[in-house]
């Protein structure tokens, strides 16, 4: 037989139950302020002591009424909430069950894609998401069964809110580990990303994708216009984040494509540069009708920036750009008057493989002559204000090409 202590534990909870479940909206939203502030933390056995031991029967109705007004409600974030005390309650991986056997994670998923919910309802929507994937390789593989790979991807495009999408990089790089079955499936999600509009998604897409290479191995050649088309980001930290990509690619089979992609970024035809700007409706002097073939200059600069970067850290990547013509493509670059940062990177870039292999020396030498050589030597990084349009034409029309075979000679520099 029950104590009495037992039974009116019990009859208090019957009677919870009932004022939930004769509830209206807003008494219930009310309901869902006190469960927050009381329980927030606890852990299961200290929410069944709470409920009389039927913490599962609120935790239901909780589930029942998402799956009800998950498309119009104006509380969900607090019925998000109140679940997620339930699924991270220590010990309470039965809770978690419970809500999936209900069709809980569909819910979750389809929150994402709605326009109704707030960024904070699918912020609360993509928290639960991260606790169901936390235990491990089957709860993982059940989100990506359920199109939660692209759900996500979709809400990291277009979320307004950067903590939201912090949340999602934190879930995407949660399953794209540890699920061997789905990890190509979020690498590939990832990519995806990268040619939206939202600078924040494309950097933790960036970051994302570095950290899951050495899990997937060799990247896919899908991936190559993608990475070199987000540096024609103007903003920093994206460019920032596809070199930081790029210097991790260099590993891998992909690589050739991804420097031969460079080199070309570095002499753009000059119909793309201007493509957009001849427009009888529209003034040409516009910061609209402007920006158009900045794209590609912004594009030539990072370009010119990463090859630097790139041909620093590896002995075996500067040979291999030099035998595309690199050189070339630099002084191309060098020679753009219209954008002083290509003007600068390619400078700075070129400064190194002359230091480095005495034949590119003697190649650029003899193309600058040698007032606008020695010029460039005292100092790359402010060379390209002494230029004057006569030599900027000249970079510009360079016929420099270093043969490949010499471009094999041991540089003269240190090299790792």
């Amino acid at each position: 037989m029950t104590s009495v202590n037992e039974q009116e534990a019990i009859r208090k909870l019957m009677v919870f139950l009932q004022e939930w479940d004769s509830a209206h909206k807003v008494a219930r939203s009310q309901i869902l302020d006190n469960f927050i502030k009381s329980n927030d933390k606890k852990t299961e056995p200290g929410l069944e002591l709470e409920f009389s031991q039927g913490a599962s029967l609120f935790l239901a109705r909780l589930t029942v009424w998402l799956r009800m007004t998950y498309t119009y409600s104006t509380c969900l974030s607090k019925l998000l909430r109140s679940i997620g005390i339930f699924l991270s309650a220590a010990g309470g991986g039965r809770y978690l069950m419970e809500f999936l056997q209900m069709g809980g994670l569909l819910v979750l998923l389809e929150i994402l894609g709605l326009n109704h919910p707030s960024e904070e309802d699918k912020r609360e929507s993509v928290k639960l998401l991260q606790l169901i994937a936390d235990p491990g390789r089957m709860y993982k593989e059940l989100i990506c069964e359920n199109y939660g790979v692209q759900s996500l991807a979709k809400f990291l495009a277009t979320s307004n809110s950067a903590e939201a999408q912090k949340e999602v990089q934190v879930l995407l790089n949660c399953l794209g580990h540890e699920n061997p079955k789905y990890q190509n499936q979020v690498y590939k999600g990832l990519i995806a990303v990268l040619p939206c509009a939202s600078p924040g998604a494309q950097q933790l897409a960036l970051q994302t994708l570095g950290n899951m290479q050495d899990v997937v191995g060799e990247a896919p050649t899908v991936l190559v216009e993608p990475v070199l088309g987000v540096l024609r980001s103007v903003h920093p930290e994206v460019q920032c984040a596809a070199i930081q990509l790029l210097k991790i690619l260099m590993a891998h089979k992909v690589r050739t494509a991804l420097l031969e992609g460079l080199v070309a970024l570095l002499t753009p035809p000059r119909k793309e540069a201007f493509a957009g700007c001849i427009d009888a409706d529209k003034d040409p002097t516009s910061e609209e009708t402007l920006r158009k073939p900045m794209l590609v200059y912004i594009q030539q600069a990072a370009a010119a920036k990463a090859i630097g970067e790139l041909a620093k850290e590896s002995a075996e990547v500067a040979n291999e750009l030099i035998q595309l013509r690199v050189v070339h493509g630099l002084m191309v670059a060098a020679g753009n008057l219209d954008h002083m940062a290509s003007q600068r990177h390619a400078s700075i870039s070129l400064q190194y493989f002359v230091h480095t292999f005495p034949f590119v020396e003697e190649g650029v030498k003899k193309a600058l002559g040698h007032t606008l050589f020695q010029q460039f030597m005292d100092s790359a990084e402010t060379w390209y204000t002494k230029i004057n349009p006569l030599q900027a034409k000249e970079l510009a029309c360079n016929t420099v090409d270093i043969p490949g075979d010499m471009a094999r000679m041991q540089p003269t520099g240190e090299q790792e």
